[in-house]
């Protein structure tokens, strides 16, 4: 009996010296095995139990199962700190030095979506106006009859429209086909004068050359008490003026029709004089590039503004056709192909900072 208890107490100091001295996570995971192993010490010892009587077994199993759990302590303790040791090893072995500039070969490389994207925000934001985002999943009231578009309209038609199933109370949602619902939003929620541009994504059946199901729009936001054409025809001169860092471009303003706007127009730049802009393609001509026009009555209305105090003008563009006339690419859907090669030819360098006086 007594030699038990002594086995068991030189077991619990040769363990503790044992896992002391151990260096590697491989030496604990040995002790471990000679420990409690099959062939173990304490698992010997506690097969050894089955020699004593009966009253002695119990009381010197209760102490090999405290051995046990002790012997399980202080391996796992061990092995964690030398874990912890070889992981801080392997990381300081391992460190990379973050504030080194990137190799060329290796450097990203900005989409011309995200840098059109930013130059157009900052123009704006240059002339004051203020981001504002909203749901790509619209309701039929927000994306069409809050602007003034009727039911019969084609833009509604299944053809042109991304519909969501039809929901358990008979609402119908959709993707929204461009980013007008968010003024609506701003017009139902805020009080003039209101001065806003909304950037963001929008779903429309189409694809082609100068057509994707997916594409990016910017649309701008004006309400005021004295707000007129002028002050329109002004901000969008400015605005492509900056944009395409030139003060020379051939712009015109052509009558055209949208439900949400009266006096509506196209802004069209004519590609063919302006040799110095980096055109898409071989197409020679004028090419619109801006919807705009003054805020229909029945859209105020609609948002609870009286059309005879406020008024105001709209305006929208397609993100990637800039894109595709400023850096010169000639397909629209090569955007959302994952090709490296487009990217690293077409991508810019992180320095190409949005700028309305131009790249710093």
């Amino acid at each position: 009996m007594e030699e038990m208890e002594q086995s068991l107490r030189e077991l619990e100091m040769w363990l503790q010296e044992a896992l002391a001295a151990a260096d590697s996570v491989a030496a604990v995971e040995a002790l471990r095995v000679a420990t409690l192993g099959k062939k173990g010490r304490l698992t010997r010892l506690l097969q050894n139990l089955r020699h004593l009587p009966k009253k002695e077994r119990a009381r010197q199993g209760a102490a090999a199962n405290i051995l046990k759990k002790t012997a399980l302590h202080l391996i796992q303790t061990r092995l964690s700190t030398l874990q912890k040791a070889e992981l801080d090893a392997s990381l300081a072995a391992e460190r990379i030095d973050t504030t080194l500039p990137a190799r060329p070969e290796q450097m990203g490389r900005i989409h011309p979506v995200s840098q059109t994207l930013d130059e157009i925000m900052a123009i704006f934001g240059w002339m004051g106006f203020t981001a504002v985002e909203g749901p790509e999943i619209e309701d039929d009231f927000h994306n069409f009859t809050a602007l003034n578009i009727p039911p019969e309209h084609p833009a509604r038609q299944m053809h042109d429209t991304f519909y969501l199933p039809e929901r358990a109370d008979g609402k119908r949602f959709l993707l929204r086909t461009h980013t007008s619902p968010v003024q609506i939003r701003v017009l139902e929620t805020e009080r003039p004068p209101i001065h806003i541009i909304a950037p963001g994504r929008v779903y429309r059946r189409d694809s082609d050359m100068t057509h994707t199901p997916m594409f990016h729009q910017v649309e701008g936001l004006v309400v005021d008490s004295t707000i007129n054409f002028s002050n329109m025809k002004n901000c969008i001169l400015l605005f492509i003026n900056s944009f395409f860092e030139k003060y020379d471009i051939q712009i015109r303003f052509r009558p055209s029709f949208f439900p949400f706007t009266v006096l509506s127009a196209e802004v069209d730049i004519n590609s063919a004089i302006e040799k110095k802009l980096m055109t898409c393609t071989s197409y020679e001509g004028w090419l619109e590039i801006i919807g705009c026009g003054m805020v229909h009555p029945h859209v105020l209305n609609s948002c609870g503004l009286d059309p005879e105090h406020w008024q105001g003008f709209a305006l929208g563009m397609g993100v990637e056709r800039l894109a595709m006339l400023k850096y010169g690419i000639p397909d629209l859907r090569t955007f959302y192909e994952p090709d490296i090669r487009w990217l690293q030819h077409y991508g810019l360098l992180f320095m190409d900072v949005p700028s309305v006086f131009g790249r710093r």
